[in-house]
This record gives structure tokens, C-alpha cells and sequence, in this order.
């Protein structure tokens, strides 16, 4: 019996080659080549719509000519779902959300079109992972008693088709995208071709007939999307969920959304009736100090267009001949340029020092206008002493020394004046006018232009506080 040929398809680009390669011939990626079920010769013909003749071609309009009108969007149900989408679900828009396993995609999207349901909206919820009853015994478990969403078990994707066809809904969710198949391709559900294909076809019935589809899609050990990059492209809105197991809070961050503000976050708590909305999450990354204590301090980050309060906490301890530099929700990287910057322009080493530095709550801090709020807690767990009660900072740190400002710094001034912080240190640019002072009652701002400035004006107010 011949043995059935295979080719190896490279995850990011999904180009194909006859053998494996360290180095995809296509995109340069390294060791992205998988392997799998070669296609047959002509398979992949009569697969795509013959090409549209001279006469049948889209019309060529001048850009000024082109009447451009604001996207209608239809709210879930979910205030923190519909921030993260842009203000709700667009029709024909294609969202891809992915995840860890059990970490409540499946559980958000069930209660998502339960509450559109509820709202006369036509939703179906087709699952390939799952049986119809399993759907049904979930939702009793999330309360969703007398639920009318439509539910079909099917894997093969011209099935799922015809039925969204019939069934003409609004919003439809395919869980998941990585056991669709098609009869038009050998390979085997979840491979690359396979998921390319099917989301494509998806991708082109939801522009076509108006049904926003929403796909969810497996993730990787390294956490990326699993499939081919170009499943990414292909989608409007790219959602990832984030947050540990083992925790009761989830973050839900849009990495692209072309209807919304990239990166926005979500902020749910897992119950025993499913993910419920935080509406403020600065509460879940604050820990709760009955006294400031060293190593501590509060830093105003900006997600998206929410600011937040997350508190940054830093530990220097004693090291050995090759001490540790250890972040967790923050850079590595841009830690150790840190702690090199302190040293040079504050007068504060750590050479021998252990530092490890921690965002509360497992959020990720990617921004640079943490820098000052780290080099603060750092030094802070060092001298020994804490930073006055109601303390926060931002601001971005250069290497030469200088408090860089930081976007939108006006908003993450009310929070913490909403919030009722007391002090702030911030970059001198981000520094109200005296006219505007008045938003900011009970707050008591100092600006900076340097990093020594900051280090010093932080040691006079532990002195009084």
C-alpha cells in the first residue's frame, strides 16, 4: 500500500514546503513547519467563486465620494464585554476570542447570547467540542433556566453553513474554530489548511449576509492563537483571555479591533452563576494594607481608555554572587535597565541585591509609564521605610535619567483623585495648570524632570508622613 504523501505547513504564514525546514522558505520564521496530509491534484479547485468579469467588477470610487456612516452595534448584555468590543457586537463583524482551557470562553459567550436572546435577537451557538445535552446542563448551571438559544452539534463546515443559511441569525458562535472541517480538503480537523479554510468561508458568509460570527479558537503552550497567523488578519476583532486558573478574576484584552480602541480590558470574576462584570477593578489590584508598608506603591496605568490603579510591589533582599532579577506582570528587560538607571543618576545600587518586582492581581503591565512607580518601590524596599499613605506614581524613565510623561495623564489624575489618593509624583509635562487644579481637590501633585528629583522628593515625604 503507497504511503499517503504529506507537506509541511508553516504556522505563521501557512505556506507550504515538501520538507521540513528549520526556516519557513516563505515568511523566514523559524521552526514553524508542521506536518500534514498533502492535498490531491484539483482539490482545491471549484472551491472559491469564478472571478467576477470586466462588466461584474466592483465600481472604483474616489475616497471623498464615499458616504461614510458610524457602524450600528448591538450591546450583549455585559457592560465589560461590550467596552472590550467597542460598544457591542457589529453586524457582519467576525470576532476570534482565544483562551486557556476552562478558563470561561465557553461560559461568557453562553451567558452573551442568552442575554441577546433575551433581547429578540435570533442567536444560534453551534459547538463541536461539546454535545447539545452537555450545552443544556452548563446552562442550567449558570442559571440560564427557559433559555431560547438555538444550539446545533455539528463539526463539518458546509453543514454549519447551510444552517446559518436557514436559519439566518444575528450573532452565531463556533466553538471552536479548530474542529470545523471541510469535505474539501484530507487534512485533518485543527490542522492549517483546515482552519485557514473554514475561517475564510466564515469570514466571507458573515460579510456577505449580515451575521456577526463570533469563533473561538485553542491557544498554543507559549499562549498564541493556534493555526496559522493569517487567522488573525483575517478577523475584525482579536480577543485573548487572561488571568490564572486558580483565580476568580479574568481579563478579557482586545489585541486587534478594527471597531474599538486596541488593547481595552475587561474585568470579570468567576461566580457560581458564571463571569460577572468588576465594574471597578482598581479594587482587585490594590491589595488591602492596614499600614504602608516598604516596597510598595501604587502606579496609574492606562488600558486601552481605562485607568486603572494597580499597585506595584518590590522586594530587595541580600543576594549571593549572582543575584536575581525576577518581574512578574511586568519586563524582565526593561527591569534590568531600570535598576542600571538608578543606580547611575539616583546613587542607588543594587548590584548585590536580589530585587524582584510583582504587579498585584496577575495583570500585565506592558507600558512604559511604570517605570517611575517601579524605581519608587524599589528603592523604597531597600531604605526599609514605606511610601506615605494615598501614594501613587507614573512616568516613563529614559536612560539618561529624565521623567518622560505619559499618555492621558490628566484621566489617570482624576482616577486617583476619584479613588481618594492624597500624593502624587508625575512627569513635570503631565503637571496640571493652576486653572485646573480644581478637578483634582484633595490631591497633592509633585512634578519631575529628573529621577534623582523624584528619589529625593520621595525620601522628604517619608520623612513627613
Amino acid at each position: 500500500m503507497a504511503k499517503d504523501k504529506t507537506t509541511f505547513s508553516c504556522t505563521e504564514c501557512g505556506g507550504n514546503s515538501p520538507k521540513w525546514l528549520g526556516k519557513c522558505p516563505s515568511c523566514g520564521a523559524w521552526n514553524t513547519l508542521i506536518e500534514s496530509a498533502a492535498e490531491p491534484a484539483g482539490a482545491g479547485k471549484n472551491r472559491f467563486a469564478a472571478p467576477l468579469s470586466l462588466t461584474g467588477s466592483s465600481p472604483v470610487m474616489a475616497l471623498s465620494d464615499i458616504e461614510a456612516t458610524d457602524v450600528d452595534r448591538t450591546p450583549t448584555g455585559h457592560e465589560e464585554l461590550d467596552r472590550v468590543l467597542g460598544g457591542g457586537i457589529v453586524e457582519g463583524g467576525v470576532v476570534l476570542i482565544g483562551g486557556d482551557p476552562g478558563i470561561g470562553k465557553s461560559t461568557l459567550l453562553l451567558q452573551a447570547l442568552d442575554s441577546l436572546q433575551r433581547a429578540n435577537l435570533n442567536c444560534l451557538y453551534v459547538t463541536g467540542e461539546e454535545s447539545a445535552a452537555q450545552v443544556a446542563l452548563r446552562a442550567r448551571r449558570l442559571g440560564l433556566d427557559g433559555s431560547r438559544v438555538q444550539v446545533q452539534a455539528e463539526t463539518q463546515l458546509e453543514k454549519i453553513i447551510s444552517t446559518l443559511a436557514q436559519q439566518q441569525p444575528q450573532i452565531a458562535v463556533i466553538d471552536s474554530i479548530q474542529t470545523v472541517y471541510s469535505d474539501q480538503l484530507t487534512s485533518a480537523p485543527g490542522s492549517v489548511a483546515q482552519v485557514r479554510e473554514c475561517a475564510a468561508h466564515l469570514t466571507r458568509f458573515a460579510k456577505s449576509s449580515g451575521t456577526a460570527i463570533v469563533l473561538v479558537g485553542h491557544v498554543t503552550k507559549e499562549g498564541a492563537l493556534a493555526g496559522p497567523r493569517v487567522l488573525e488578519h483575517m478577523v475584525d476583532t482579536v480577543l485573548y483571555f487572561e488571568g490564572d486558573t486558580h483565580s476568580s478574576y479574568r481579563l478579557v484584552r482586545a489585541i486587534k479591533n478594527r471597531f474599538g480602541a486596541v488593547n481595552e480590558i475587561g474585568v470579570f470574576a468567576m461566580t457560581q452563576q458564571g463571569l460577572k462584570g468588576v465594574s471597578n477593578p482598581s479594587a482587585i489590584f490594590l491589595s488591602q494594607h492596614s499600614e504602608p508598608v516598604p516596597g510598595s506603591c501604587v502606579l496609574v496605568t492606562l488600558e486601552g481608555t481605562r485607568p486603572m490603579l494597580v499597585e506595584i510591589q518590590a522586594l530587595v533582599d541580600g543576594g549571593g554572587p549572582s543575584p536575581r532579577r525576577l518581574s512578574v506582570g511586568l519586563d524582565r528587560d526593561r527591569l534590568a535597565m531600570l535598576l542600571a538607571v538608578l543606580h547611575r543618576h539616583a546613587g542607588i545600587a543594587c548590584a548585590d541585591q536580589d530585587v524582584f518586582v510583582n504587579a498585584v492581581g496577575g495583570v500585565r503591565i506592558s507600558e512604559p509609564a511604570s517605570d517611575l512607580a517601579v524605581m519608587l518601590s524599589i528603592s523604597s524596599s531597600l531604605r526599609g521605610k514605606p511610601l506615605p499613605k494615598g501614594f501613587i506614581a507614573f512616568g516613563e524613565v529614559g536612560l539618561a535619567g529624565e521623567v518622560r510623561p505619559a499618555p492621558r495623564g490628566q484621566e489617570r489624575l482624576k482616577e486617583a483623585a476619584k479613588l481618594g489618593f492624597s500624593v502624587a509624583i508625575i512627569p513635570k509635562a503631565n503637571a496640571p495648570k493652576k486653572s485646573q487644579l480644581k478637578d483634582f481637590e484633595g490631591l497633592t501633585i509633585h512634578a519631575v524632570e529628573r529621577v534623582e528629583q523624584a528619589v529625593q522628593l520621595m525620601r522628604e515625604l517619608q520623612g513627613m508622613y
